[in-house]
């Protein structure tokens, strides 16, 4: 069986050193803008508002706010690449064996996610996260909070970031672990490194299990340290693995037409595009469970996230907020509906590039309310922030691809993936 290699060109490096470039000047250009004059116009009221706390939002805040929002999005994406395979070896899937390799590709932004996210906490935090301020835990002080007080033997500093590096070295440690099978049997062949790997994978669905649901506390969640929901592990875990699942779809259909992955067929792409429409409705199930039943109950304390996203902060998200739904539910159900439209890589391109923008908007969501309030936007920051991010995740994305063929040739299911037919 003949190995496929892929080989970036020189070109093509330099379109995502480009991008990132494009990214630091648009940055740079929105700081210097912010500070020569848009910065301390904002007064937004942060959730020490009610204890007296008025804070401006100034650029280093919404900066911070920035960095952290991508690198936890595209951290997501990343961790979904090793789910995803994790998931394919449990269920002795054979289907899935010609793609393999494109979402595992996706875990070499880890080792990078894991390094910013550190360090972005330790010089972002009091600007990410209002629980981090010393003030609201002294009795004394007019500022205490009692609620987050009672939050404090999980969401103290120490605490938060063991957690932090306990995540990141499980994930990276389990990524490299299935990596070095991978590679055994591309060279040696036989089942035995088969076996190991569902093993592995076993192991590693436990561990994500868990770490994916407190990751979304801790770096999310906590945010909105007074807002608690029961289904939030879920709501991110439901965000991030459709945003992975249009990432691998879309570097499938894009490999394909530069004439990469020549045995994948329709029915691979009817596959992948089963998963992108299935999973886009999972999202917005669990969208609607979590909102309708806090909607309906019209507690005060549960309702205040929807308020804040709808009409509070004078109407600031709403625009986004029915985007989000629009973008992310009703463009690929309806588009998508249809068997000839999963089939067709221009319907399935259009569809996942909108995803990948609808949830890094769901995200921005989730984060920019809660800390930002109406000093939040869309301008030079965002875009700059998120294109520099994207354009190192595509440099170690493409490099890890290059890394191994991108067809496992001594798989033991490779002929049943070969003649797959849906």
């Amino acid at each position: 069986m003949t190995e496929e290699r892929l080989i970036i060109s020189r070109k093509t490096n330099n379109k995502f050193f480009l991008m990132i470039a494009v990214g630091v000047i648009l940055l740079i250009a929105g700081i210097i803008t912010m500070a020569a004059g848009g910065g301390a116009e904002h007064h937004a009221e942060g959730h020490g508002a009610a204890a007296g706390g008025h804070e401006a939002v100034s650029w280093t805040k919404r900066l911070f706010m920035n960095l952290w929002l991508n690198n936890v999005y595209f951290t997501g994406i990343s961790l979904i690449g090793l789910f995803f395979v994790a998931v394919q070896y449990v269920a002795y899937a054979g289907w899935s064996v010609l793609i393999k390799r494109i979402p595992m590709a996706l875990g070499y932004f880890l080792p990078i996610g894991g390094i910013l996210m550190v360090l972005i906490f330790l010089f972002g935090s009091h600007d990410i996260f209002h629980w981090t301020h010393e003030y609201l835990y002294d009795v004394n002080d007019p500022r205490f909070d009692p609620i987050i007080n009672g939050k404090s033997g999980y969401l103290n500093t120490p605490f938060f970031l063991i957690r932090m590096v306990l995540y990141f070295a499980l994930w990276i440690g389990f990524f490299y672990w299935l990596r070095k099978q991978m590679e055994g049997e591309d060279l040696n062949g036989g089942t035995t490194y088969y076996h190991k790997s569902i093993r592995i994978s076993a192991m590693f669905l436990v561990v994500f299990g868990i770490t994916s649901s407190t990751s979304a506390w801790d770096w999310v969640l906590s945010i909105d340290t007074h807002w608690f929901s029961t289904m939030f592990g879920w709501y991110v875990f439901a965000s991030w693995f459709i945003a992975g699942l249009a990432a691998m779809t879309l570097t499938v259909i894009i490999l394909k037409e530069n004439g990469y992955l020549k045995m994948v067929n329709a029915n691979h792409i009817h596959d992948l595009g089963k998963f992108v429409f299935a999973f886009s409705i999972f999202w917005t199930y669990i969208w609607f469970s979590q909102f309708m039943l806090y909607w309906y109950a019209n507690i005060p304390e549960e309702a205040i996230y929807y308020l804040d996203r709808l009409g509070g902060n004078n109407g600031h998200y709403k625009w986004i907020f029915f985007t989000n739904l629009i973008i992310n539910f009703a463009f690929p159900f309806l588009v998508l509906m249809t068997r000839d439209a999963k089939r067709q890589m221009i319907m399935l391109k259009l569809v996942t590039i909108a995803i990948l923008i609808g949830h890094w908007l769901d995200f921005y969501l989730m984060m920019m309310p809660g800390t930002l309030r109406t000093g939040a936007g869309i301008g030079f920051i965002e875009i700059g922030t998120t294109l520099t991010f994207l354009g190192v995740f595509l440099l170690a994305f493409t490099k890890g691809l290059t890394k191994s063929s991108l067809v496992p040739v001594n798989h033991p299911f490779l002929e049943e993936s070969i003649h797959h037919h849906v």
